[in-house]
């Protein structure tokens, strides 16, 4: 089996592991290639012609590339193109689109699952939901993934321990994150056919709020709680305050092995 996976980044370079370690035959792409990576825009129709001449036959196909922290003009030019473009050149392979919670809207706390309202008002969201919907279109597969933590990366737990970390009020909202195997293994999970066509939440299981978050945290590491501020209401990805529901993938089968970040944290800590 062949998985050509574009974007192999922190989340990708742990997709590519856990196909490689089952026997999968892996073809990686960056946008600026490497001794193991193809070179491919994937904004490019073009590009992505030549790279459907220079490789196999894929089997799947996972777009995991990134943004690379840009705004709607780059959210557009991976996102939406690139979609588009694969889909275009590699027709009729399975292929899924990792998005993002950040599609969510809500603010008042609830749980959201697949069907909940999904119309941000960012430009960026926007886009992102474009996107979805050109994967969707073509019976593919959409990973909403929440907040990706994991061995060398925590942005919440990197700002606690240099003390850059900040309550928004008094800490009600409601924090969301997937350690980076944990989702790995989903998307590994759902190229065998756990997960079909459909948008899915990739989220763990224990969603919670800023106030215990840091409370654990200033207990477990002995540091002080971060001092309290108004709301950010112009975080880029938008400000909002729900609940991720990963039931759907639970019922797939998929289990995670991080179910709390709170309980991963120390192992985490190590790795900073």
């Amino acid at each position: 089996m062949h998985l050509l996976l574009c974007g192999h980044g922190y989340l990708g370079q742990a997709i590519s592991k856990e196909f490689r370690d089952s026997g999968w035959n892996v073809t990686t792409v960056s946008k600026s290639g490497d001794e193991a990576d193809h070179a491919c825009d994937i904004s490019s129709a073009s590009a992505v012609d030549a790279l459907e001449k220079a490789c196999s036959a894929p089997d799947f196909i996972v777009h995991c590339a990134s943004s690379g922290r840009g705004g709607a003009e780059a959210y557009r030019a991976v996102y939406l193109d690139g979609c588009t473009h694969l889909i275009d050149t590699f027709h009729g392979v399975p292929m899924l689109f990792t998005s993002s919670t950040s599609v969510y809207p809500q603010t008042d706390g609830s749980l959201v699952d697949e069907e909940s309202s999904a119309e941000p008002d960012r430009e960026t969201g926007i886009i992102l939901r474009q996107a979805e919907r050109v994967a969707l279109n073509h019976e593919g597969i959409v990973f909403r993934l929440s907040g990706i933590y994991g061995p060398g990366r925590s942005v919440i737990l990197k700002k606690f321990l240099t003390g850059e970390a900040t309550l928004e009020e008094d800490g009600s909202r409601y924090l969301n994150q997937i350690h980076r195997d944990d989702a790995a293994r989903a998307v590994f999970q759902a190229a065998l056919g756990y997960c079909g066509p459909g948008i899915w939440n990739v989220s763990d299981s224990t969603p919670t709020t800023q106030l215990d978050t840091y409370t654990a945290l200033a207990e477990m590491f002995d540091k002080p709680m971060p001092p309290s501020v108004p709301r950010d209401l112009n975080r880029k990805r938008g400000w909002t305050h729900k609940r991720v529901d990963n039931s759907k993938l639970r019922h797939s089968g998929w289990t995670p092995r991080h179910p709390s970040f709170l309980g991963s944290a120390k192992g985490i800590a190590e790795t900073l």
